[in-house]
């Protein structure tokens, strides 16, 4: 299992940073482009055969990549033309050596270059980009776009802000992105998460103990971020130490509420207690199984509920409507300080009165609303990151801002971005899951960062085993599966909870 400074995101700047301190620690410039170049080169040759291919270069660095990879190919027998932006003697420091070994004709940069090519390597601008694409350059992207061969982006595909997934002025779809020692954020946050393609991560020579000096608050989401604090249950547990949550069930979307419970419940909550309006009481008692139904009828009913202390853990929003009763059911549970779970009705009712929530948040709580919910309680601009990074602020809770590429950020500024969710997930009720998904783990006493990033992952992997024709109950059916290859990634890792006491004493 890679550890978790494998999955850092660095933005432009952060990039930077490593190659000054690769540089400082004695590699050359012309060592780490001749590198990135290659692997460039490696990757297509990995998945094509030699075809006619152009090479878009730009001025500077992201040009000398492709150089490099001009260079490759060529020598190993590819027909290959190079088109610049600029004069060739206008290239400076690296670039400029790289050139230098280029033997052949040097094209304009122009849309005409993409004649007769069967293969496109932009190499034209890189992830630091800060000004729109225009002129001839997104004439010769519109050309790349029209022409229908494979594409090749270099570090980001040219045009999208590394740092965002944002696209400046335009853009061209790639097959493959090849980029170097650590993704960005644009490669996994939209659009820049669909323009990438398949994306390829490099190693160039970078030594990962610059990541000390950079300190990145930003991650890929995986099980190195939160394997070893994933409550797997141990031998001497029993239902009761294993976690109770108390979640709330809607008088008519009676389904979003059970799928909640059961999610929890598949996630190892020892104890799972749905309150249920008295008249759709039956309606949850017949369909649940594992789950106590406790008819609720009104705020007293669920006070009742939240005085049991051993009920450690709270969800409300799926399916339970958006009336005044669900505002002060959730403003009680936010009162008792226990771990809470807010999804979308629980967030919706605040929608005139955001910070009488926010101010209402007195212990650990995950709110997971999908964009139209974060737009009724947040108004913080930017990308993706950025929002949710300033609402988790705001809030001081950690906040799910759900979609394909899911953020999960926490009020001091981490952020993971989740990127295993296949489309199928687009369907009534996967929220719902997630959120008791998230509850359970909260139940248990995982972190809140934690919890939510360990329920994202595992949501998408469910997906995946499912493929398509997927339904929200098929995230149930898979999850034991998908809890196995965990567990048995644990093991490997050293990362299961082992024996603690090594001597035991009986009676005196």
């Amino acid at each position: 299992m890679p550890d978790r400074d494998a999955l850092a995101l660095l933005t432009p700047p952060e990039m930077a940073r490593a190659d000054a301190a690769a540089l400082a620690a004695g590699r050359r410039e012309e060592e780490l482009m001749l590198a990135a170049g290659e692997a460039v080169a490696s990757a297509i040759r990995a998945r094509w055969s030699p075809r006619p291919a152009v090479v878009l270069c730009g001025p500077g660095n992201n040009g000398g990549d492709g150089l490099v990879a001009a260079c490759s190919l060529a020598a190993a027998g590819w027909p290959v033309r190079v088109a610049l932006l600029g004069k060739r003697d206008a290239l400076r420091g690296a670039a400029r050596h790289h050139a230098g070994r280029w033997s052949g004709p040097v094209e304009a940069l122009r849309p005409e270059a993409l004649a007769g090519a069967e293969l496109a390597v932009v190499a034209i601008f890189g992830a630091g980009l800060a000004r729109p694409v225009e002129g001839i350059v997104a004439g010769t992207l519109a050309a790349v776009a029209a022409s229908g061969v494979p594409v090749v982006a270099v570090d980001v595909p040219t045009g999208l802000d590394g740092a965002s997934g944002e696209v400046r002025g335009v853009a061209a779809t790639a097959d493959v992105t090849v980029t170097f020692f650590r993704k960005k954020p644009g490669h996994l946050l939209l659009p820049g998460k669909r323009l990438c393609g398949e994306v390829v991560l490099a190693e160039i020579g970078i030594p990962a103990s610059v990541l000390a000096g950079i300190a990145p608050r930003a991650h890929e989401n995986g099980p190195p971020l939160w394997l070893r604090n994933f409550p797997w249950p141990r031998m001497d547990d029993h239902k009761y130490r294993r976690g109770h949550l108390l979640l709330a069930g809607g008088e008519i979307m009676t389904g979003a509420a059970r799928l909640a419970a059961r999610a929890a419940g598949r996630l190892g909550a020892g104890l799972v207690t749905l309150a249920a309006p008295r008249s759709a009481w039956s309606v949850y008692a017949a369909a649940l199984t594992s789950v106590i139904v406790r008819p609720c009828g009104g705020i007293e009913e669920w006070r009742a509920l939240l005085a049991d202390a051993r009920r450690n853990a709270v969800l409300l929003g799926p399916g339970a409507g958006t009336g005044l009763a669900l505002r002060d059911m959730v403003l009680a549970a936010l009162a008792t300080g226990r771990p809470s779970v807010l999804d979308a009705d629980a967030l919706t009712v605040f929608a005139e009165a955001p910070q009488l929530l926010f101010d209402a948040i007195a212990g650990p709580a995950v709110l997971t609303p999908h964009e139209g919910e974060f737009a009724r309680l947040f108004s913080e601009p930017g990308d993706k990151l950025a929002r949710a990074r300033a609402a988790a602020a705001k809030c001081r809770a950690v906040l799910l801002l759900k979609g394909p590429d899911t953020v999960i950020a926490a009020p001091d500024g981490r952020a993971i971005v989740n990127a295993n969710a296949p489309p199928e997930l687009a369907t009534g009720g996967t929220g719902d899951v997630l959120s008791g998904m998230i509850a359970g783990l909260l139940a248990q006493r995982m972190d809140p960062f934690a919890a939510a990033a360990a329920a994202a992952w595992l949501h998408g992997e469910a997906a995946r085993a499912v493929g398509p024709g997927l339904v929200a109950e098929d995230l149930l059916e898979a999850m034991p599966g998908v809890l196995r290859g965990l567990r048995a990634l644990a093991q490997e890792s050293g990362c299961l909870p082992g024996v603690t006491e090594r001597l035991y004493r009986g009676p005196a």
